[in-house]
């Protein structure tokens, strides 16, 4: 094979033992006989090395042994970084990548004797032996995979896109639909929707922006995910717990209290300044297509990541960067940028906690956590290419920092205590007081539908706390009941009236007069009196129906821990 004339443009390279000559903008093999015996001696890092410790042996009239010293294997202890064969790839087609040539142009172009390696196998999830459906169009297109796919959507309840059809809508005609789906997505011609922005409150302040694509395009998005994320789910870190199937906030607060346990008893709590708003499409899509082999499948996704986006003022704007908050395809992309964060503190020896964009390393002094979190924070923004918040990220001790809205406190004797957060517990009082307003106009069953609903889905996710929550919500309970005594006070209106209801529920006449009629009071005071507590009770309320947060925490708390007594199997026969 002819190889060009040597030139003073030319530059050697060595990767994985591999020569590669730059000329220009073109990369060739060379074997280490076809190089010059400069190059072949000094054209590395290596043989630069050599040549210093072998003068400095000289120096030292030491004997210097003749030939290339003989290679040894790295002493794992001392943090020595081996390259893999995918690592390899990643770095050939550096070389060839410039401004006017893309890294999809470069790779379309050349090749490498590594491009066998680069895509990855489809793999079975762990402990299974099935086979993985290919990541291709056909198989997202399928039938079966679009139906399914248009189930989970409708079972979220979402509202409709810029378009403003809604999921009863395209349920009626879902046959056609999904019919003329599959032909535009084997055929190239599917379009991605605007997506409606939708701004709702953060619990710190500010507003979170949500994106709401069209149910057609949800679909779509939810059908990619069915396919992609059964092999990305297997090369997810274990310590990796947002959007991912049997996990949750719980196993996360689990995973934490493990760490503290093991004697880590600093945190490194990194906060990332609107990551769904930064990712960076290039790195997005130069990870997706380590894996992914069908350009079709890549295009899609691209054009899922530049969708335009529509404004509450109806103005129209272009998407640059970020993954749309708020589609069923978001949690995935945002796992798979931050797993190259996960595997890097996993090789640094790190311990640590990841839920979506909130994460925690865990350490054992203030002086290591300090260290770490400038290695962190530069490996963040000059390689994820996103940004550290600095005001909310900190070295602290786990009782002083606020966690998926929960905090860890160790005591002396080593025992890892669940505490909720201090905005948790104030954002608790404002919703309830929320939904027992004192001009209520409904009826007091309605009034305690809506309060159970929202305590039921409170506590199955705070339950998770210790012991300390328990008088906590023993003080919640009352004051929640003493709003709803004021509410029945005021419908009762006149004040015979509620003498004429407290003596019939039991309250000695005497006392009911007294107390109501002895001074002028309102709603609100009147509801702490005595023949008011008499007359509505605690059981009296739980016989309406209340859901009592201090009664329902121990049971809730033991299925959560997965403590307490356990059924034990029957013997048939």
């Amino acid at each position: 094979m002819g190889e060009p004339a040597l030139s003073g443009e030319a530059r050697y390279l060595l990767v994985g033992r591999v020569y590669w000559r730059r000329v220009r903008a073109n990369l060739c093999v060379l074997t280490r006989r076809d190089l010059p015996v400069s190059v072949g001696n000094h054209g590395s890092c290596r043989g630069r090395k050599d040549e210093a410790v072998t003068g400095r042996q000289e120096s030292d009239d030491r004997v210097v042994p003749e030939g290339r010293r003989k290679a040894t294997p790295a002493d794992p202890d001392r943090q020595g970084k081996a390259v893999t064969v995918n690592k390899q790839a990643e770095q050939l087609a550096l070389f060839g990548e410039t401004a006017e040539n893309s890294k999809e142009a470069t790779a379309a172009g050349t090749s490498s004797p590594l491009d066998g390696k680069r895509r990855g196998v489809p793999k079975s999830p762990k402990g299974k032996s099935i086979v993985l459906p290919p990541m291709t169009m056909e198989e997202i297109a399928t039938d079966a995979n679009l139906r399914r796919a248009f189930s989970r959507v409708a079972a979220n309840r979402g509202a409709p896109g810029p378009d403003r059809q809604t999921v009863e809508e395209v349920r009626e005609n879902l046959r056609e639909c999904l019919a003329k789906l599959h032909r535009s997505l084997l055929d190239g011609t599917y379009r991605v929707g605007d997506i409606r922005r939708v701004w709702i409150p953060k619990a710190s302040g500010g507003q979170r922006g949500l994106g709401v694509p069209n149910v057609i395009d949800r679909i779509v998005q939810q059908a990619v995910h069915q396919v992609l994320s059964p092999h990305y789910e297997e090369t997810f870190h274990d310590w990796s717990h947002g959007f991912r199937p049997d996990r949750s906030c719980h196993t996360a607060i689990k995973q934490a209290k493990k760490h503290l346990e093991a004697g880590f008893d600093w945190v490194v709590d990194i906060d990332l300044a609107k990551f769904f708003d930064e990712v960076n499409h290039d790195r997005l899509m130069s990870r997706l297509e380590l894996r992914i082999a069908d350009r079709r499948v890549l295009a899609l996704i691209r054009q899922m990541l530049r969708a335009r986006v529509v404004l509450p003022d109806g103005v129209i704007v272009s998407t640059e960067r970020g993954t749309p908050q708020g589609g069923p395809l978001s949690p995935l992309m945002s796992n798979i940028v931050l797993d190259e964060f996960d595997h890097e503190l996993a090789a640094r020896g790190h311990r640590f906690v990841r839920y979506a964009d909130d994460c925690n390393v865990y350490v054992r002094s203030e002086r290591a956590g300090h260290r770490v979190m400038a290695s962190l924070r530069n490996f963040i923004e000059k390689r994820l290419r996103l940004r550290v918040n600095a005001e909310k990220s900190k070295v602290a001790k786990p009782e002083e920092c606020t966690f998926l809205s929960l905090r860890l406190r160790k005591s002396e004797s080593g025992k890892v205590y669940v505490l909720i957060g201090k905005a948790a517990l104030r954002k608790l009082g404002t919703e309830l007081k929320a939904l027992t307003p004192r001009n209520w106009g409904q009826s007091l069953d309605e009034c305690l539908r809506r309060v159970n609903a929202f305590s039921r889905g409170w506590l199955g996710y705070f339950a998770i706390c210790d012991a300390t929550l328990h008088d906590q919500l023993r003080n919640i309970d009352g004051h929640v009941r003493r709003r709803l005594r004021a509410i029945l006070l005021k419908q009762w209106k006149r004040k015979r009236h509620i003498v004429n209801r407290l003596i019939s529920l039991g309250v000695p006449a005497p006392l009911a007069r007294v107390d109501i009629y002895a001074r002028r009071r309102s709603w609100w005071g009147l509801s702490f009196v005595r023949a008011v507590c008499r007359g509505l009770t605690n059981a009296y309320f739980v016989r309406l129906g209340y859901f009592e947060l201090q009664t329902n925490w121990r049971p809730t708390y033991e299925r959560i821990w997965g403590i307490g007594p356990k059924q034990l199997p029957l013997q048939v026969g």
